[in-house]
């Protein structure tokens, strides 16, 4: 749609809007079907954005028409990095963003940062990989099992653990990137390195350190995404972990393996949210609603009639205001393959999941994984009750809002029962899930339970 018809579609737009309003009309219409929830409080919105595939969902709402048939002109604004971009939904600047699933939790427990940051709808599954530099990776192929010549995946970090352990007793530090502290890359760096038996070290913000290295074989610390591949280049890191298309871009410069993907650590693992203010909902319900709405639109595109959308999604997300990388690059992951070494290109359908499975429901249960791996590292410093994660979840994840938005969209004939979970049933957790990679169940009811059954990590006890 071009920037001409989208004004003057704006601009008619307002106009039955004041026209609604000065009869009266409390349910107007605005695209053919009728809405039930009224007009938006606010219809300017900014959103803010990292330069990654799984943005896409935001993009394809703008560029599809979606937020407009809510009544809601969105600018899209890409932002420096994960710390500046929560900030600018704190102070205002933004009043939405494509964010990590831990950062609204991490505020609301004031870890980093204290806000009441929540999340009315995840925005996709999957979507990450490890990255190591071709050098490591060379080391590494030794320890790797074949069969008939080709390696056995999932690849394990124990084929990586010599290869740290040399590096100690050389008393050169192992240096890995992730994106942010609270990132879910983090978290699945973390736990693939812990199931290999190398430990990646503790934070202990109660003693005034944040570097997340106490006891750590190899050393993690904050790389933006898009600054991964030149990071490797220059040897300052060994090795990453990053949504795409910035493994991929590793492949295509020639710089870097991806080893492992993050389906592969965790079948099916939330990924992203939409992060807003409470305030910003309590002030702006309708315009919540009407957000949720236009983006589970966009959601359901983008895995519709099995990823047949994907390739135009690739055109549009390769543009420089969205993600800027090449087609190719972007391709290798959205469009259902995904390649590991240099011409190994194998079939992976669901590296990006957007709607199927219910990914855009906000589970509690994702939430509190989150909050795990917050205790299992130290970024919380002491044991928590059960009862703390479950009401903690609660204060962050908005199924409400969500189902309210659903609910619409099932009426307006937008999408169908069918589309969504069983909302008079729905308790807010998953069933016990065991697609880890180290086949430990997790089942989110039972928080402490689980921390308990991770061999390295901190249970009852505190740095």
């Amino acid at each position: 749609m071009s920037s001409v018809l989208k004004a003057t579609k704006h601009q008619l737009t307002r106009c039955l809007q004041a026209a609604s309003l000065a009869i009266g009309t409390s349910v107007i219409m605005v695209t053919g079907t009728q809405a039930e929830t009224g007009w938006p409080e606010k219809e300017d919105l900014t959103i803010g954005f990292i330069k990654l595939t799984d943005m896409a969902p935001l993009a394809i709402a703008y560029e599809k028409g979606y937020f407009e048939d809510e009544g809601l002109y969105v600018t899209l604004e890409a932002q420096a990095n994960w710390r500046v971009l929560l900030d600018g939904v704190i102070d205002g600047r933004l009043d939405a963003a494509h964010m990590l699933a831990g950062q609204p939790l991490a505020a609301t427990i004031g870890y980093g940062t204290q806000a009441d940051i929540v999340t009315p709808l995840s925005l996709d599954l999957n979507g990450n990989a490890i990255t190591v530099s071709n050098d490591i990776w060379d080391a590494m192929l030794e320890h790797i099992p074949t069969e008939d010549g080709e390696i056995v995946r999932p690849v394990s970090a124990s084929s990586l653990k010599p290869v740290v352990e040399e590096y100690k007793s050389a008393g050169t530090p192992f240096n890995m990137g992730m994106v942010f502290p609270v990132s879910t890359h983090n978290y699945e760096l973390r736990y693939w390195l812990a199931a290999g038996g190398i430990h990646p070290g503790y934070y202990a913000p109660h003693l005034g350190d944040i570097s997340g290295m106490r006891q750590a074989d190899a050393l993690l610390s904050v790389t933006p995404p898009p600054q991964m591949p030149a990071t490797l280049d220059a040897g300052t890191i060994l090795g990453y972990s990053v949504g795409e298309p910035w493994n991929q871009q590793a492949i295509y410069r020639d710089i870097g393996v991806p080893v492992i993907t993050d389906y592969e650590i965790w079948k099916n693992n939330p990924e992203k949210v939409l992060g807003l203010t409470a305030s910003f909902i309590e002030e702006n319900p309708n315009t919540s609603v009407r957000l949720v709405k236009a983006v589970l639109r966009a959601n359901k595109w983008l895995d519709d009639n099995n990823n047949a959308n994907r390739e135009e999604a690739v055109n549009i997300l390769s543009r420089s205001e969205y993600v800027g990388a090449d087609e190719e690059v972007i391709g290798n992951s959205m469009t259902g393959t995904f390649e590991y070494q240099k011409g190994e290109v194998l079939e992976v359908p669901d590296f990006n999941v957007f709607f199927r499975y219910n990914a855009t429901y906000p589970y509690y249960s994702d939430a509190i994984w989150y909050l795990t791996q917050m205790r299992r590292w130290g970024q919380i410093s002491e044991q928590k009750s059960d009862e703390w994660y479950f009401d903690t979840a609660k204060k962050v994840y908005r199924p409400d809002v969500y189902e309210l938005a659903a609910e619409e969209l099932i009426a307006e004939g937008l999408m169908s029962a069918e589309d969504f979970p069983n909302f008079a049933t729905e308790s807010g957790y998953r069933p016990v899930q065991d697609d880890f990679l180290d086949g430990i169940p997790y089942d989110g009811s039972k928080p402490n339970a689980y921390l308990e059954s991770l061999d390295i990590g901190l249970k009852d006890e505190t740095l």
